[in-house]
């Protein structure tokens, strides 16, 4: 055997969640395997399943097919002390941070809109210092959601090796007992709750995505200690046992499923409608200062009372239709 290393390296950074696979495989072992209904609100599902401390992890990808409904949820129920896994996370993470319910945050990609530029009212609340950060990269937060979903405490890699982001990470070292390298071992990632937007769902929470990346979703949702699933239509159960290879997430994974149709707005669902540019350019216009982030999030957020109403002050099904005839160009194109 070849002995590169034995020496034991590690990061400088909080790990958050803990790693215990035999705990977790207690937790999942009670979670009911029976057919039945799990159709809720939107305000029940974060009330009953979402609890101040929790750590969350969020589906989709930057702002494709994000669960928006319950971010809006989130904040206007005032829940507090949240962890967060910034795994590809744009809105979602400003809205918890900008909200001030993050009190720490697993960081790979937050704060950046890509070619839309920065959110100030995110910034600044990450650069107050109230919310602690651990660094990682997007592949080694998708590593730790694969390690979680195979029921491991960790996951041997070569990223983050020779980094500085390895050095805030909460990352170690170990040596391979058939080589003697050394690898970086990447710590499972088990959130309390998972948040994930699908294009269909039946009523037991069986959930297909018909278009765009799946990311890590497949993975997080058999991580999550409880998982929370919105979907753009709820069809019935014989719909999709007519095609069961399209079924991406089982039932026994799911504990709430809530119809939202629209839901990832302001975001893209594939192949059913775009971004909303022109809220975005609106959005990151206000947060820009304190008084224009509560004018923002007062209109948007606390001033309604569900997402049906929020939809409805954005312009309603004629501005969905629009997003959406842009979406049906865009796909006729590729």
């Amino acid at each position: 055997m070849n002995n590169e290393t034995t020496d034991i390296e590690e990061g400088e950074e909080e790990l958050f969640t803990p790693v215990d696979p035999d705990e977790m495989r207690a937790a999942f072992h009670k979670k009911s395997r029976a057919l039945k209904d799990k159709v809720t609100t939107v305000k029940k599902a974060v009330s009953e399943l979402i609890h101040d401390g929790d750590y969350l992890a969020v589906g989709g990808f930057g702002h494709v097919r994000i669960p928006t409904a319950i971010l809006y949820e989130i904040v206007r129920q005032n829940k507090k002390n949240l962890g967060m896994a910034g795994h590809t996370s744009i809105y979602d993470s400003d809205l918890l941070a900008t909200s001030g319910c993050l009190n720490r945050c697993d960081i790979s990609y937050v704060i950046g809109y890509e070619i839309r530029g920065l959110s100030a009212s995110a910034r600044r609340a990450f650069e107050s210092g109230k919310i602690k950060v651990t660094d990682w990269s997007n592949g080694a937060l998708a590593w730790r959601f694969f390690a979680a979903s195979a029921g491991l405490s960790f996951i041997p890699t070569r990223i983050l090796l020779g980094t500085d982001t390895f050095k805030r990470s909460a990352a170690k070292t170990v040596t391979c007992p058939f080589t003697g390298k050394k690898y970086a071992a990447l710590p499972a990632l088990y959130p309390d709750v998972g948040i994930i937007h699908v294009h269909r769902a039946d009523t037991y929470g069986n959930c297909q995505i018909d278009d765009g990346i799946l990311i890590s979703d497949t993975y997080l949702a058999r991580a999550s200690r409880r998982l929370i699933i919105t979907t753009e239509e709820l069809v019935p159960h014989e719909e999709i046992r007519a095609n069961p290879q399209a079924t991406v997430i089982p039932y026994w994974c799911v504990d709430a499923v809530v119809e939202v149709p629209y839901g990832s707005h302001p975001g893209n669902m594939p192949g059913k409608y775009w971004f909303d540019e022109d809220f975005f350019k609106m959005y990151l216009q206000g947060v820009k200062t304190e008084e224009g982030t509560k004018k923002l999030y007062d209109e948007y957020i606390y001033g309604v009372d569900d997402f049906h109403e929020y939809i409805d002050k954005i312009g309603g099904t004629e501005k969905m239709m629009e997003l959406r005839n842009i979406e049906k160009l865009i796909f006729s194109r590729t």
